[in-house]
């Protein structure tokens, strides 16, 4: 769950709650990707961590979903713990 590849900062991975919230909200990928503004793939892209939003998208994900952009994003592995 962290970006890589498609990340500006490559070495530095982003972790994302998108997928847990996403679906305990009952939200398919599509529904909330109409609701920010994006294709649907752009949301597994996130959900998967193949890629790292921007801090706008970042911001229209965590008001859609009614979830500070701290509980949706972070450095650090929330499964780990770790960075």
């Amino acid at each position: 769950m962290y970006a890589t590849s498609m990340s500006r900062n490559a070495e530095v991975p982003v972790f994302n709650q998108i997928e847990e919230v996403r679906t305990k909200l009952g939200l398919s990928r599509q529904e909330l990707a109409d609701m920010v503004g994006v294709h649907y793939q752009t949301i597994g892209y996130l959900e998967r961590g193949e890629y790292s939003p921007s801090l706008v998208l970042a911001l229209r994900i965590s008001e859609a979903v009614n979830k500070p952009v701290s509980e949706l994003f972070s450095l650090t592995d929330p499964k780990k713990g770790k960075k």
